[in-house]
């Protein structure tokens, strides 16, 4: 993973958890889970600012959001000077904004 990246303990959380419940479910598919989010990752860190600005959060906290390929989940993160604070890894189903907490 990039140093530039820094998962929040719950988005973190977020990741493994839902990497293990596919992996479950088949072989090898927890992994091309972690891949797909992985490589999101990757592009975010590449064009920070491509992603959509999550709304009804203030425009001084310029959070933005990626779809993952393949999977119903988005990765919610917020660019500062010095890294790429990931505060989701949200399923698409999952209460918009339930991890507006995480912003502090």
């Amino acid at each position: 993973m990039n140093p530039r990246v820094r998962f929040e303990d719950e988005a973190d959380a977020e990741y493994r958890l839902a990497g293990r419940w596919y992996e479950e479910r088949r072989e090898h598919l927890g992994i091309e889970f972690f891949d797909a989010v992985d490589a999101m990752i990757e592009h975010i860190v590449g064009m920070p600012r491509a992603g959509s600005l999550v709304p009804r959060v203030p425009a001084a906290l310029p959070v933005r959001l990626r779809a993952v390929t393949r999977f119903p989940y988005h990765v919610i993160y917020i660019e500062t000077a010095t890294a790429i604070r990931i505060l989701a890894v949200a399923h698409d189903h999952r209460k918009p904004g339930y991890w507006h907490d995480r912003l502090r």
